[in-house]
């Protein structure tokens, strides 16, 4: 933003990018969902169905009305997390900061459908305390199936040990305990999935 007087620079951000997601609505289209609003996070192996059914819901969400926006790992990092790597201690670090723009967004009253690996319960613990109404997804999928989906190859540089700390082959992943929705993608289709959470949603009053 340019100040039309002294013509400096008063404001900047940062748009990031929705790939193929639907434009957003106007304000008098929107239906503003109660203060801190709830954080949708998806966790689960790379290949596991997080984006594509978060991108599902999104939708959905969209054609109610529900003000929401999308938080994707591999984006976030590109955008924001350039100076961190894949270390436990980096990993740790990227969710601390999304988590904490999740919240943000939260408490302005807009739903945040965040995808992230997340593959550490320490990690997703710092998520919890940080975002108000956080709801933990796990996308579940067996490993063999997730490296039968593996568009980028990156199952497959693991493998060959060129990738480090890649969650799965050289690196763990700690299953969630008790996430509130749990889901199943080896037996799931994305548009089942996505009804779950939007009745699970439903039930506990949050799409009001």
């Amino acid at each position: 933003m340019i100040d039309e007087l002294s013509k400096n620079t008063v404001a900047a951000g940062i748009i990031l990018d929705k790939g193929k997601i639907p434009p957003k609505k106007s304000e008098k289209e929107i239906k503003t969902v109660n203060k801190s609003a709830a954080v949708l996070w998806f966790t689960g192996l790379s290949g596991s169905g997080k984006s594509a059914i978060a991108d599902e819901v999104y939708k959905i969400l969209y054609n109610r009305n529900i003000d929401s926006e999308r938080l994707d790992g591999d984006i976030f990092r590109k955008k924001m997390n350039r100076d961190l790597g894949f270390s436990p201690s980096d990993r740790n670090i990227n969710i601390e900061r999304a988590s904490y723009i999740a919240n943000i967004l939260s408490c302005h009253g807009v739903m945040v459908l965040a995808t992230f690996i997340s593959p550490y319960k320490k990690s997703r613990q710092i998520a919890r305390r940080n975002i108000k109404n956080f709801i933990e997804i796990f996308v579940d999928a067996p490993l063999s199936v997730c490296e039968s989906r593996d568009a980028k190859g990156l199952y497959k540089k693991a493998r060959k040990n060129k990738l480090k700390f890649f969650t799965g082959i050289s690196d763990k992943y700690e299953t969630p305990n008790q996430p509130n929705i749990h889901l199943k993608t080896d037996r799931l289709t994305v548009k089942k999935c996505a009804n779950k959470i939007i009745d699970y949603l439903d039930k506990k009053g949050l799409l009001k």
